[in-house]
């Protein structure tokens, strides 16, 4: 596709891989708005790179109607979605609890639900569109500790699968992402230490892959893709 003019909305777009996203796509020529539940740091990341913000939970239907409907009125048209918005909890299983593993499921999962149905709706409308699904090497193979997030990266998984094969005849194309470990601030958040390293992959590289993929003409996709840093031992 042509990403220079096309309008994109990024989820959780204020930090980490959805920002290195959000730069990317401004970097071509693309609108950006960003989304996300924290409007400090949402405005103060929008304001650095340029973009427009949102701020709303996609996991609450109302916020996630709401985004899709400004950047619809105000650009008069979506190109591209790219659902990033997500987090997790790791615990082993008989300490998980019930409202541990909704919360996960309610951003990672529903919230790319509602975010997909409301940019789709547009997509079919108008006969194009992107929707692109970020999703891990954990939904790839699941390990101890890691029901929650796992299983809703396979559940992200699942829902691709099933929107690329009805959205494709609207000329509509869906990918799904599978980065593995990046360096963001994801693990500092679910009390995880993260060895930094120069050999680990960055938000920047799952991003360039992503607009990589974009600029395939639009006869053809990559239905779904892994990032891997090549050496990081």
């Amino acid at each position: 596709m042509e990403l220079n003019g096309a309008v994109a909305i990024v989820t959780g777009g204020s930090e980490g891989i959805g920002k290195a996203i959000a730069v990317a796509l401004k970097n071509e020529g693309c609108n950006v708005t960003i989304t996300g539940r924290r409007e400090a740091s949402l405005r103060t990341a929008a304001e650095e790179i340029g973009v427009e913000w949102i701020a709303g939970d996609v996991g609450v239907e109302a916020d996630a109607v709401r985004t899709v409907a400004e950047v619809i009125e105000k650009h008069g048209r979506l190109d591209v979605l790219v659902n990033n918005a997500g987090y997790g909890v790791f615990k082993p299983l008989v300490e998980m609890e019930l409202g541990e593993l909704e919360g996960v499921y309610r951003t990672n999962v529903f919230g790319a639900f509602l975010m997909a149905r409301e940019a789709a709706r547009q997509f079919v409308k108008q006969q194009s569109g992107e929707l692109i699904n970020i999703s891990s090497t954990s939904g790839l193979k699941g390990g101890r500790g890691s029901t929650a997030y796992s299983s809703s990266k396979f559940a992200l998984r699942g829902m691709t699968e099933c929107w690329r094969d009805e959205l494709r005849r609207s000329n509509v194309r869906v990918m799904l992402v599978n980065p593995s470990e990046v360096q963001t601030e994801f693990f500092s958040k679910v009390g995880r230490n993260q060895e930094l390293s120069d050999k680990k992959l960055r938000g920047q590289e799952i991003a360039d892959a992503i607009v990589g993929a974009l600029k395939v003409d639009n006869r053809g996709f990559i239905p779904e893709f892994s990032v891997f840093a090549t050496n990081p031992f």
